[in-house]
């Protein structure tokens, strides 16, 4: 009796993320970066979030006499509310089931794929373009024992490689002004299944303001990024197969963030009072929006 040879298969590399000219620079700037409103928050309890913070502030805060005090007081509560941010966005990605994968799009050092593992028991696969960032979340992952159900990858969010239907939910938090918004939601509605959820905190113009602010120029010249337009959201949503469900707006509740930002003295990057300035001319607003796929 002969036996058959056993033919072993190769596993087949991750692909190397394709980078135009300007996403080979957003990954040069990512991984180059060590800014300390992004680390010395995350720090408090290794979950590190690369977005904003959402909530009325506790100014008491500000009132602490003891300089060493003070300045972590502030850095834990804008923790806090950066933290609140995340779950908000969470809190929109369910109901999910601890054998759901979720897609984390732009996942920074990997908070928020931790906070919807934490939430709802569920896989996570986080995405960045920058090689830093994804070897810090893993390690991170291996750290807090979760890498068995969490994992970063080296990828470009506009071509993942993953297959096809296989997310019940996806999001991008503060991420999508790096890219265009067609090929960023083709890519979510084939990544999800029928019926999943995907969901998006983003700071966009309000175009019914004008065109672009020199407020919201200001912004993209510091983060090297391009704000798109309110409506071209929902454009392109439609396009793609996304349907809103719920939309709501957290500029008022964002503002809280950027006052108490604008006096962390050892956090403040000069960017403060643009957003504030942006926020209260009506010219930017902070939205979240939650689309299914249909």
């Amino acid at each position: 009796m002969t036996t058959a040879p056993v033919t072993r298969t190769a596993p087949v590399p991750a692909p190397v993320p394709t980078q135009s000219t300007y996403q080979s620079r957003v990954a040069d700037y990512w991984n180059a970066e060590e800014n300390p409103v992004n680390l010395e928050l995350g720090r408090i309890d290794d979950l590190y979030h690369h977005h904003y913070g959402i909530g009325e502030a506790d100014w008491s805060v500000l009132d602490e006499p003891d300089p060493e005090l003070r300045r972590d007081r502030i850095t834990n509560e804008l923790h806090r509310l950066e933290h609140a941010q995340a779950e908000l966005l969470a809190s929109h990605l369910g109901p999910l089931a601890p054998d759901d994968r979720v897609f984390d799009a732009g996942c920074g050092r990997g908070g928020g794929s931790v906070v919807a593992h934490l939430r709802y028991g569920c896989h996570a696969d986080g995405v960045t373009i920058s090689t830093k960032q994804a070897a810090f979340a893993n390690e991170q992952a291996r750290a807090r024992g979760i890498d068995g159900k969490v994992r970063y990858h080296h990828r470009n969010m506009l071509d993942t490689g993953f297959a096809s239907g296989a997310y019940a939910a996806s999001w991008n938090n503060e991420s999508t002004m790096y890219v265009e918004l067609d090929l960023l939601f083709a890519e979510h509605a084939r990544l999800l299944r029928r019926g999943g959820r995907y969901v998006v905190i983003t700071g966009c113009y309000d175009d019914t303001y004008g065109q672009a602010s020199r407020e919201v120029s200001l912004i993209n010249a510091h983060y090297i990024c391009d704000i798109h337009p309110r409506s071209e959201y929902f454009k392109a949503m439609a396009r793609h197969r996304l349907v809103p469900v719920h939309v709501q707006d957290l500029t008022d509740a964002a503002i809280p963030y950027w006052k108490l930002r604008k006096q962390a003295g050892h956090l403040v990057t000069g960017i403060e009072d643009t957003f504030l300035d942006a926020y209260r001319n009506g010219s930017f607003q902070y939205l979240l929006i939650a689309a299914d796929r249909v």
